[in-house]
């Protein structure tokens, strides 16, 4: 069992530190937003801090909610996109499963069949598995590189099969504008990465869910939210 990151040092409570970096990537919000929000409730912290909160324990939090889930399903949908960064177009490569739950995301320059392949492997390092179909889109890439590293997969090539993958990207669109883009690659991959393990963590299917059964999920997700993030924890004398 993965115990909760160390806050060492840190001389605001953990509560605190877990609240901003909640508010941060589950919400379209800048830094000094989520300063302006804590000081509404009394908290003075800056907004550096706040940064350097979110740069600390963002990809921590999101691993550790990552570990929680069951095993990926035996379906992967994979899609890329464009993506600004600092003013030059980029591609974000994204793997969701049948459940609509986000396997991985890689930043990459290009979308050819090097790129293609180097996703596929690093799909199947991280979840160190290997899927029984995979779908994408028309891009021949996909195709050369599949052929090359998992030839024993399904794959299913088609325009309209790929919704879920697409849907997934909506999310990132909407901070991508809030950000007004992104300022370099390894930057975006940090954020992105980060921002993929937390934000669908508390975007549960609501359209498919009962007001009840919504809330009653939620509260379910808070509070393994609070156990990776240790808020949740007593504090010792």
């Amino acid at each position: 069992m993965h115990s909760a990151p160390s806050y060492r040092g840190h001389r605001y409570p953990v509560e605190i530190i877990a609240h901003c970096v909640w508010l941060y990537f589950r919400f379209p919000l800048s830094f000094r937003e989520v300063e302006e929000l804590m000081l509404q409730r009394g908290v003075l912290v800056s907004y550096e801090t706040v940064r350097r909160w979110c740069g600390k324990f963002g990809q921590a939090y999101a691993n550790g909610l990552r570990r929680r889930r069951p095993r990926p399903g035996d379906t992967w949908y994979l899609d890329e996109v464009f993506i600004k960064v600092n003013g030059e177009r980029k591609y974000l490569w994204r793997a969701v499963d049948q459940d609509g739950n986000v396997l991985d995301i890689l930043v990459q320059n290009r979308r050819d069949t090097a790129a293609a392949r180097r996703f596929f492997r690093r799909l199947m390092t991280k979840t160190c598995s290997v899927p029984r179909v995979v779908v994408t889109d028309k891009l021949r890439s996909y195709g050369a590189a599949h052929r090359e590293v998992m030839p024993s997969v399904e794959h299913r090539s088609s325009k309209y099969l790929n919704n879920r993958a697409e849907n997934s990207h909506q999310p990132t669109r909407q901070r991508e504008r809030a950000m007004k883009g992104f300022r370099s690659v390894c930057g975006a991959q940090r954020f992105l990465s980060a921002f993929s393990g937390i934000s669908p963590h508390f975007r549960p299917r609501r359209h498919l869910m009962t007001a009840s059964g919504y809330r009653t999920e939620m509260t379910i997700r808070f509070a393994i939210w609070d156990q990776v993030t240790g808020a949740g924890r007593p504090t010792t004398a």
